[in-house]
Order: C-alpha cells, then structure tokens, then sequence
C-alpha cells in the first residue's frame, strides 16, 4: 500500500522536509496499521531533524499520532480494528498518512476526546503528568517555577498543578503569552524579555524560593534557574529548546544548595506498557474532568510541516499544535 509522509534525507532545518510517497505494509506479529486523522508537533521533532538526537536516514519523523486502526497483526490483543487510538513513544514515523508500528504502543481514546486533542495531547499531556505526579510529586500549597509555561507542555502543566492547589510561577517571550498563562492558572507569569526571573522568584517567594523548576528551555535558563531553588530543591531539564546545555561540575549543586537535578524522558517513566496506559488514564481523566484544558491553537496540513516548524522555532506558536494528513 502506497502512502504518504514526511521524509528527511538528510539533517538541517525545515527545508529538509520532503513530502513524498512511500510504502505502507501489512501488520505483522504484535503490530497494528493506523490511518492517522491528525499527528502532533513537538519540539523533539526539530531534535531529530537537525541531528541533535540521531537517527538513521532516511526517516519519516515524529513520534505522536492520533487515528484509527485499520488492521493487526497475528497475537495482537491490545487494540481491535476500527478502535480510535493514539500514542507518543514512538517509533518514529508519525509524520505520515498511515503507518504500522507496535501494538503495545497504542493507547484506546476514550469517548469525549477528539483525535485531534488526542493528537496533541499525548506527548506534552503524559510528560506533564510524569513531571508533576512521579518526577517531582506537586502538592497543594507549593509554589513552583515553569519555564516555557504557555507552550505545549508548560500550559497542560500549569493548569494540572494549579487544579492541585501549587501556585505557578511561569517565564514567557512575550506579554500576550503572559495574558494567556494567566488564563490557564499561572498566578506570576514573567516575561523574560521584561525583568529578571531569578530576582522575580525570589521576590514572590520572600527570598525563600521554590522547591522545582521544570525547565524544557535549557542553556538560556538553566543556571539561573538553579538559583531559584530552595535548599534541596529538584532542578527538572526535560528539554532543551534554546540549545544544550553545557557541562556541569556537580560541585555546583552542593554549592546550590544540595540540589537534587534530574534529565528524565517520557520513554523512560511510559517505557514498560503498564505504566504507559496509568499515565494516560491519568491524562484522560484530568482532561476530560475539566482540570486541565487541551487547547490547539494552530493547525498544519502534514504537507506543510516545514512551515509548521519555522513557526515553533521562532516561538510564534502557543499551546499545542496539529498537523492534518
């Protein structure tokens, strides 16, 4: 079966994304085919197409997809043909019309959810819930520092934490941003360009600061965020869209504060399939009880994925973003 999909050839910017046709096989044992209706866009699938985390080419990227199962494998027992399901482990290859992958993967989108929440859902949503609920255990009356707090991830965490009671104090690019973290529960959002963050947090906090950041922007942010936390606080890099960061002497820590840092990864804390389905019931129930909004702010058409990209990069998105097949 003919399809088509996003390719790169070769690593670099946006305009080495081709759409092109390739083909799609049949299941085998343990896979599933999905006929994607939507496919969200995270910043790790700038990662892998400029090279920062490899991967052989060619490739069709992305790793989350939401659609229907049209066909399975011998042995598969978790989904059925016809099931609306989703996923954000991956493998590779999300950025097509249709692709066959691991049954195990799959994740049956309960009534309620639409494929495109789904889509945009599943990797910023279950990192979210990893983040706040096992990463760092957010509880009521905590005050919490989040980086990047009106993007994909940093709006489904805010409105998570909030609904248990933490007050968010959040770091955004711009004043519109900050209107739109404040509707969604960040209660001291900080516009980088505008004042300190580090002299913000300790203000707001009476000089004590915050037991977590949460940190997905990386080198731009990193050591000044470390002076945010209180003694034994928890630094959380869980990306690193400014670039890497660099190279740190664990003096530093102990210098800190004794503060504990950690570089975790959804693969990781959704890897076993037990935990992969508690982490998206979690998710499904805090979405569909209201607590936390999903909100797609811009969609693409997959063929326009390029474009879709140049927009994320240049921080011109908010919230989560979808791309049509």
């Amino acid at each position: 079966m003919r399809t088509k999909a996003i390719r790169i050839y070769k690593t670099g910017g946006p305009e080495v994304l081709t759409w092109e046709e390739t083909d799609v096989g049949e299941p085998g044992p343990g896979e599933a085919r999905v006929r994607h209706s939507a496919v969200g866009l995270n910043y790790i699938d700038c990662y892998v197409r400029t090279g920062l985390y490899p991967a052989q080419l060619p490739a069709t990227l992305g790793f989350e997809g939401a659609g229907v199962v049209e066909a399975i494998g011998t042995g598969v027992r978790e989904v059925a043909v016809g099931q609306r399901v989703a996923y954000a482990t991956g493998p590779l290859g999300a950025y097509a019309e249709r692709r066959v992958m691991p049954a195990d993967k799959l994740v049956a989108v309960p009534e309620g959810i639409t494929d495109a929440q789904a889509a945009a859902m599943m990797l910023q949503g279950m990192t979210a819930q990893y983040l706040i609920r096992r990463t760092f255990p957010v509880a009521s009356g905590q005050t919490i520092l989040v980086h990047a707090v009106a993007g994909g991830v940093g709006l489904i965490l805010c409105q998570w934490a909030h609904h248990l009671g933490a007050r968010v104090i959040g770091t955004v690019s711009t004043q519109a941003k900050a209107a739109l973290a404040r509707a969604h529960g960040c209660a001291h959002p900080i516009v980088l360009t505008d004042e300190d963050f580090v002299a913000r947090v300790k203000a707001i906090t009476g000089g004590a600061g915050v037991p977590v950041v949460y940190d997905s922007v990386g080198k731009d942010t990193f050591m000044k965020s470390l002076d945010c936390l209180a003694p034994l606080g928890t630094m959380v890099l869980f990306g690193q869209s400014s670039g890497p960061v660099a190279l740190l002497d664990p003096a530093v820590l102990v210098q800190k504060g004794s503060l504990f840092l950690t570089r975790p990864s959804l693969f990781t804390y959704a890897g076993a399939r037990e935990d992969l389905i508690a982490t998206a019931n979690d998710l499904f129930s805090a979405v569909r009880s209201g607590a936390v909004r999903i909100e797609v702010n811009q969609t693409f058409p997959l063929a326009e994925a390029a474009a879709a990209h140049t927009a994320l990069q240049a921080r011109r998105t908010t919230g989560s973003t979808v791309l049509l097949p």
